[in-house]
Parts: structure tokens; C-alpha cells; sequence
């Protein structure tokens, strides 16, 4: 049965400009992420001549990941940089304190800066503020950014990178509520004002990422103790994942009422979004423009443990999340600025799966493939009405405030700067229905030709796997359209993305 819907967009009202960043990804030392999801060494018959797997670089590559947030994480705040710099063989090991195992070190900043190169990514460093201190945060930046005859630029240019690396992102520590430290807000402000002070005397041109959070009053509570030192914050961050094995059930087994009610409490992000984006703007407002980051975000599944390494099996129903979050940032993308999905290998959800010599793209990211036509383009208005398809009596805590009824399509779009190319992103969250929408403008404009992509399988439950690489895929074709509107059917639990030329 297929049921009519509509999607009128507003060419003429922009939400702003899209970000890449808001399609970014986050690695970490944790499980089987970096190795040997990212690296194996040079000596490896999967690797490239820098020793990173050549399929995941080809991966973060086609996706054209724009930041890549590192070393953490939990892992960030007991990470001592200057352990992974200079000849491997001689770095020391450590413990991984929060991870289990041991850290070769292998895998540094020198490391890091080259896989961002390769794949073409913006690299985002967060130092250690839990379990370290202004003095080192200060010599990480000065090998990173600065040139001179100063002790920790000559290290650099002795291990090999005479240019600096120019890191332009850094975060002042990781979840300082909880694993970077079990700070409160006020002693986070102290420190944070600590560690902002002196970096940014030693590189005014880079930006500051401070920790925010998703409970009680901590965001207030840290701008409040740093009202008069506003000017020392670039981008506040908060974490959200999905975490509810009795709400979502499993990785792979979940009963239909599970899957509503992942892609209904969506809502939460956004709840949590706007809660941020509202103390944000009153203590900055008419003195800086202060961003949002959303720096770790995803599903997190119940098997999904320490003792996994964090790696879950990921489905076609993750994809369909991931796409309608990422309609979710679009449609706050005039204040998020960057948001990174946790994470991009092995762990959580991973656009990539490795084993042995094996590589698997994820459903997931097939999203973050057809998603990156939205970058650098400007966020439209989009007003669309389609059925409900999920309802619950439920009220957030927080706020008292009813969550909408979940409706079957959730929709975004925007448009080229040339205004030439109109990108409509479509996700069919119904288990059973296609629906028919029609596609409309505002303003008199024609659609020319389209160019159709869509990402579905047989059941929601689908994945790839290391047998079957390609379950879960992506479809293309290509039609003329030549008219002002547009219809056009999408399959139930699919994830769409409409290209149009425009006249």
C-alpha cells in the first residue's frame, strides 16, 4: 500500500550553511579501532607505505571525512603525548586505563597527522586535562603548531616534519563530568580558563572545544563561572549515544516496537541540541559567537562491551538512525558546527568492519557517502507532512514536554551556492509502507533532471558481513524531470537522496 505525503521546500529560506565538519568521525584507542582497524605498520601486506590499512584509508577517503577527532575518548585524559612521538621502537608501553590492555604506542601524533592527510580530514586533538596539565597541553601545541628554535619544534623537525602541522581544532579535555576527570562544572571552569589562557597565548588562531554535558544544570553552571572569560571558548561539546538494550534491544535482534522507539526518541538529541544551543546563546550573545559541537554521537548496543573491544554488529536500522540525525544537525546546522560519529572503525558504529585481511562497509556508511553532497551547500525550510507511524504517552523529564508522534518520513534539503543543485535527503523510517511524496517548491522554479540514489535491503534487521559484503547497498539511477513538481515513491526503511538540477 502506498499513501500520498508532501515535501514543499523553501528555496528562499536558508538555515543556514552546512558544515562538512557536521559529517565528521572519531577515533580512539580503544578495542580494535586504531589497531588494526587503521594500523598495521608498514611491513603489513594490507598496508600502505606509511603502515595505515589501505581499505579503511580508501573508506574515510570516499566519504570524504572532513575532521577526525583523536586520541579520545576516556583514552584522552590519561594520554601522555611526547609517549608516542620519535623512533617506534622505542616508545614506551602503558597500560590503557580505561580500555584494558596495553598501549604500544605505536600509533601518534605524527601518525595521526598523516592519516588526516591522506584521507584529507581536518584533524581535532584533545589533550589531557585529567590526568594532565597546562605545561604539557602547551608543549603538545608547540610541536604541533609552532616553528623556531624552540625545544619542542626542534623535536618535531628531528622526527622528521621540518613544516608545522597547523592543528587549527583542540579540545580541552574529554567528559571531564566522568571518565576525564569526575570534575564539577565549577572546578571544569577553573581548569578550563587554566589551560585556555595559555593556549591560546601561544596560538591565538586555534580553536578551543570546552566539555558540556547532557545532565542537570552542568552547562549553565561551567558558562556561568566563565562569564567574563567568554572570549576563551570557540565550541562548547556534549555526547549523546543511543544506550538502552530493554528500550532498543540488540545489535541484530530487536522486535519492531525496539526499532520505533530508537528512531522515536531522536527527539532526546534533539532536546538535548536545543537546551545546549538556549544557555549557550544567553551567555554569549552580543559577544561571541560560541558553536556546538557534538563530538561523540551513535547507537550503542548491548553487546558492545569492554570486553568486545565496543564492537557491535551494525544494520540497516543503524543507517536509517545515522541518516536522521544527520538530518537533525542539518536542520540546526546554523550553530552545530561539527558532530562526530563514534566510532569510524571496529567500535560502535563503525562505517568500517576489519578482519585479518577484510574489509566490510557498513550500512551506516553508505549514509555518510550519500550525505556528503550536503557539504558547504545552504540548509533549506522544509515543511513536509506524511502519517504517523509511532506514538507514545511520554514526557522528558527534564522539561515535561511530549515527544511528537513519530511521523514516516523525516526530510531535509539544501541548495548549491550557485544555486544550480537542489540535495533533498529522504528517510523512509516506516517497516512496512512506501510512500508516494510530492516534491514542491515554493518560488517558481523547475527541476530539469534528477539524479536518484537510495540505500535499502530486504529487512531492517540486514548487514554486511565479512560473507555477504553487500546485504546493505546503495542503488543509483538517473531520469529527466522538466516541471515544477516532482513524485516520486520511497520503499519503506529506506534512506534517500534526490539530486536536482535546477532551472
Amino acid at each position: 500500500m502506498i499513501e500520498d505525503c508532501t515535501i514543499n521546500i523553501r528555496l528562499d529560506a536558508s538555515v543556514g550553511e552546512i558544515s562538512p565538519n557536521i559529517f565528521g568521525h572519531f577515533i580512539e584507542h580503544l578495542g580494535r579501532c586504531i589497531y588494526p582497524g587503521i594500523w598495521v605498520g608498514p611491513n603489513s601486506k594490507v598496508s600502505d607505505e606509511y603502515g595505515f590499512r589501505r581499505d579503511t584509508v580508501s573508506a574515510l577517503k570516499s566519504i570524504s571525512a572532513p575532521v577526525i577527532r583523536w586520541p579520545g575518548g576516556c583514552f584522552a585524559d590519561y594520554y601522555h603525548w611526547e609517549d608516542g612521538v620519535g623512533p617506534r621502537e622505542s616508545r614506551p608501553r602503558r597500560i590503557n586505563v580505561w580500555w584494558k590492555g596495553e598501549e604500544s604506542n605505536e600509533f601518534g601524533t605524527d601518525e595521526f597527522i598523516q592519516l588526516c592527510k591522506i584521507v584529507g580530514s581536518e584533524p581535532y586533538i584533545c589533550v589531557n586535562v585529567g590526568s594532565g596539565s597546562p605545561e604539557e597541553a602547551l608543549a603538545w601545541l608547540e610541536y604541533c603548531n609552532l616553528s623556531g628554535n624552540t625545544k619542542y619544534a626542534n623535536m618535531r623537525i628531528n622526527n622528521g616534519h621540518l613544516e608545522p602541522y597547523n592543528i587549527k581544532f583542540w579540545g580541552v579535555g574529554n567528559e571531564s563530568w566522568g571518565c576525564g576527570g569526575n570534575f564539577d562544572p565549577v572546578y571544569y571552569a577553573w581548569e578550563y580558563r587554566r589551560f585556555a589562557t595559555f593556549m591560546k597565548r601561544v596560538d591565538p588562531t586555534i580553536k578551543l572545544i570546552a566539555c558540556g554535558h547532557i545532565t542537570r544544570d552542568w552547562n549553565y553552571r561551567f558558562l556561568e563561572n566563565l562569564r567574563d572569560y567568554i572570549h576563551l571558548i570557540d565550541y562548547l561539546s556534549i555526547h549523546y549515544y543511543f544506550r538502552n538494550g530493554q528500550r532498543y534491544g540488540g545489535d541484530i535482534n530487536f522486535t519492531d516496537d525496539q526499532y520505533y522507539n530508537l528512531l522515536y526518541d531522536i527527539q532526546h538529541l534533539e532536546y538535548q541540541i536545543q537546551q545546549a544551543i538556549h544557555v549557550i546563546d544567553f551567555f554569549s550573545e552580543g559577544r561571541k559567537d560560541i558553536g556546538l559541537i557534538v563530538d561523540e554521537w551513535g547507537v550503542w548496543h548491548p553487546q558492545a562491551t569492554v570486553d568486545t573491544g565496543l564492537y557491535q554488529q551494525n544494520t540497516l536500522r543503524d543507517a536509517l538512525l545515522a541518516a536522521s540525525i544527520l538530518n537533525l544537525f542539518i536542520k540546526y546546522c546554523s550553530k552545530v558546527k561539527m558532530a562526530n560519529i563514534a566510532q569510524a572503525v571496529n567500535v560502535l558504529q563503525g562505517v568500517c568492519l576489519t578482519e585479518g585481511d577484510k574489509t566490510v562497509l557498513t550500512p551506516t556508511y553508505y549514509v555518510f557517502r550519500m550525505y556528503k553532497s550536503h557539504m558547504n551547500n545552504y540548509a533549506l525550510c522544509v515543511e513536509s507532512d506524511s502519517p504517523i507511524i509511532w506514538s507514545e504517552e511520554k514526557e522528558l523529564a527534564q522539561s515535561k514536554i511530549k515527544l511528537k508522534p513519530l511521523k514516516a518520513l523525516d526530510v531535509s534539503a539544501s541548495l548549491s551556492s550557485d544555486k544550480k543543485c537542489l540535495i533533498v535527503t529522504v528517510v523512509n523510517q516506516s517497516l512496512d509502507k512506501d510512500y508516494s511524496a510530492k516534491i514542491c517548491t515554493n518560488v517558481n522554479a523547475k527541476f530539469l533532471e534528477c539524479t536518484f540514489e537510495s540505500l535499502n535491503a530486504n529487512d531492517v534487521r540486514a548487514y554486511n558481513d565479512f560473507v555477504s559484503k553487500e546485504t546493505v547497498k546503495t542503488k543509483e539511477e538517473k531520469f529527466s524531470v522538466n516541471r515544477s513538481s516532482f513524485e516520486f515513491t520511497f520503499e519503506k526503511h529506506s534512506v534517500n537522496k534526490l539530486i536536482f538540477k535546477l532551472d
